[in-house]
């Protein structure tokens, strides 16, 4: 079956992950960030951050979720696909349990590549590696959403996953300025 899925910082990154992999033609790798990683990670999170708008993408979050993507007690991880020079793509995933399977399920919260690197198969890279390891790890599905708006990521998606006929609806409990 095939898979299914899904901010103005102030980060002090302005060269939108460029200096990650400036070149980054060549996808090389997917792979786990490690802790060496943290430069090119902040460096695309920013970008997507500010991408989207998020205002309160502090410095203080952005250590936070990556010291939460370490906790090998957390379940987020975040994946690099690597180019030539460095970090190029990511894929921030949530893995849960949910009441239809006694499987696991992976949530891509976040998917992004650098605006220098995009139609070179970073994403298609990062979705079907998220894939492969469901499968050998036993999990249900991947999922994930996308803005309706969203049009070329829709189209990727649409080629690689089957849409599911759902809508998304949130509650805010936390009030923002």
């Amino acid at each position: 079956m095939a898979p299914q899925w899904r901010d103005r910082p102030r980060c002090t990154r302005a060269d939108g992950g460029r200096d990650a992999a400036a070149a980054g033609r060549a996808m090389t790798t997917i792979r786990l960030a490690t802790r060496d990683d943290r430069a090119g990670w902040e460096a695309l999170w920013c970008a997507c951050c500010a991408h989207f708008r998020a205002d309160l993408m502090t410095a203080e979050v952005v250590a936070g979720i990556w010291r939460r993507i370490l906790d090998p007690q957390f379940p987020m991880q975040a994946w690099l696909a690597l180019g030539d020079t460095g970090a190029v793509g990511l894929a921030h995933t949530i893995l849960h349990p949910r009441t239809f399977s006694l499987r696991m399920v992976c949530t891509l919260e976040d998917l992004w590549v650098a605006p220098h690197a995009r139609g070179q198969g970073a994403a298609t890279a990062l979705i079907g590696h998220l894939a492969d390891v469901g499968r050998r790890s036993g999990w249900d599905r991947v999922q994930w959403e996308t803005g309706l708006d969203n049009q070329r990521a829709a189209r990727l998606y649409e080629r690689l996953a089957t849409p599911r006929p759902t809508r998304t609806y949130q509650i805010d409990l936390v009030s923002r300025p």
